[in-house]
């Protein structure tokens, strides 16, 4: 799997699991498993029995145990979102979430999202969080405040210029209800619609749907910010147009309306003076094009840019992508920066003060406690649509392999699962997540290949029809 100096590198503790694994008489197995998973780095170990029964005659069709598997268990994907615990995982979620983001520009009849969407007004909208103190940044071909013409890796990038003036309590308490400002733009934004056509809202709804999907993603600074696809449908959804007066220009100036109204009012308690959370000046709406034809947002930049955030968070921004149980746990996290150690010791000495907002809770999240991908109801697909059709594909493969009836050619067949599971529990080993690793890499080298290919085999199509 690697040459012999990669082998040298090794730790002795990681270097002798592997030779341990790699002996081991199940180890194929083993690779087949994680292999299975698209080389998750943290996967569930399951341990129990499947039978399949005739119901007719009784006849066990097929059974299955995981005595017989590697160490008793059978490993399963983790299906974690996020990138920096597992990779694998998180590159099936943002494929999901593509195809879910897509289904409503470009529509999708297989998920249940006829292809007229595409006629519909729809805009890709950014807000993003007010200033709390002016931080290292790159404008244009200026040089910072500082004086400095950083890189586009330099660390101190969203770090704040004076941290001592720093407004970290308004940073954290901002993100802890920018789920709140969001709520309140879906309210106010049918009000405005309805003022701006001329009716109420109640004939709005007769009239008009606002359909939306959205994910959240860090600044630098460590403000969180979201992007939203918008798009006018009619009263019952996407299978109908949106009236005509319902233009592109009308859900721009109510949406700039909507945002510009939404505020969460905080009281002062303690040493925090009163606060009016807003969104902040830079709004930025666009038009999305449908075949990007004079547009700058075509559809599947779209798609692409909303499922590339779907699998981050916090950890984007140099903080932990787990829970901080206790303040002291700081001391053991060296190089943090420490732009991100003020705003997680905000959430902390703010927890007292906030107790309903659990700030300490989402210390590691900078304070945010929102879904980083929400949609409205009728946008498009579901999640967990698209995962069950996932699970139908690899069920009737199994079905092919095992010589089992398929239910939907063989009506007439009568067949009974009868299953037990049980958790065993999860992750590998030292020499088993090295191997999970490699298997990792191997599988996205694959894919990236496979994807140029088709890429290069599309492009020569064109130019023969050209």
């Amino acid at each position: 799997m690697s040459d012999a100096a990669t082998l040298a590198g090794l730790d002795p503790t990681t270097l002798g699991d592997l030779l341990r694994v790699t002996g081991s008489p199940g180890f194929d197995r083993w690779e087949e498993q994680i292999r299975r998973t698209g080389g998750c780095s943290d996967p569930i170990h399951l341990t129990g029995a499947t039978k399949t029964v005739d119901r007719t005659t009784g006849t066990v069709l097929h059974a299955y145990s995981t005595d017989t598997e590697p160490g008793g268990r059978l490993r399963v994907a983790c299906g974690n979102r996020r990138a920096s615990r597992c990779p694998s995982c998180a590159w099936t979620y943002a494929g999901d979430t593509y195809h879910l983001i897509r289904a409503g520009l470009t529509g999708d009849e297989a998920k249940g999202t006829p292809t007229t969407v595409r006629d519909h007004p729809r805009v890709f909208a950014t807000l993003t969080a007010p200033s709390f103190g002016p931080v290292h940044n790159r404008p244009g071909h200026r040089p910072c405040r500082c004086g400095t013409h950083h890189s586009e890796e330099a660390a101190e990038l969203g770090t704040a210029l004076d941290p001592e003036t720093y407004d970290y309590a308004g940073a954290v308490l901002w993100n802890n209800h920018a789920g709140h400002l969001w709520r309140y733009v879906t309210i106010y934004l049918p009000r405005e619609l309805a003022k701006r056509a001329g009716i109420t809202q109640r004939a709005l709804r007769q009239q008009l749907r606002v359909s939306y999907g959205k994910v959240a993603e860090y600044q630098k600074r460590g403000a969180i910010h979201f992007h939203a696809v918008i798009r006018f449908d009619g009263p019952e959804g996407p299978d109908t147009e949106p009236p005509s007066w319902a233009t592109l220009d009308l859900l721009t100036d109510a949406l700039r309306a909507a945002a510009a109204r939404a505020e969460v009012t905080l009281p002062a308690v303690g040493d925090q003076p009163a606060r009016t959370l807003r969104w902040g000046t830079q709004l930025d709406v666009q038009p999305i094009g449908a075949f990007g034809s004079g547009e700058d947002l075509t559809e599947q930049a779209v798609a692409s840019y909303v499922a590339k955030y779907a699998t981050k968070a916090a950890e984007t921004t140099g903080t932990v992508d787990r829970r901080i149980g206790e303040l002291a746990e700081l001391d053991k996290l060296p190089g943090l920066p420490d732009h991100t150690l003020r705003l997680i010791r905000a959430c902390w000495d703010l927890d007292a003060l906030y107790p309903d907002r659990r700030l300490w809770q989402w210390a590691h999240m900078l304070g945010f406690r929102g879904h980083f991908s929400t949609k409205s109801r009728r946008y498009s697909t579901t999640l967990g649509a698209l995962r069950q059709v996932r699970a139908d594909y690899r069920a009737a493969q199994q079905r092919a392999a095992l010589g089992l009836p398929d239910p939907d050619d063989h009506p007439e067949a009568t067949t009974l699962t009868l299953a037990h599971w049980a958790y065993a529990g999860h992750g590998h080993t030292p020499g088993e997540s090295w191997l999970a690793a490699n298997l990792a890499r191997d599988i996205q080298h694959n894919r990236e290949t496979a994807r140029q290919a088709r890429a290069e085999l599309e492009a020569e199509e064109g130019d023969a029809w050209s």
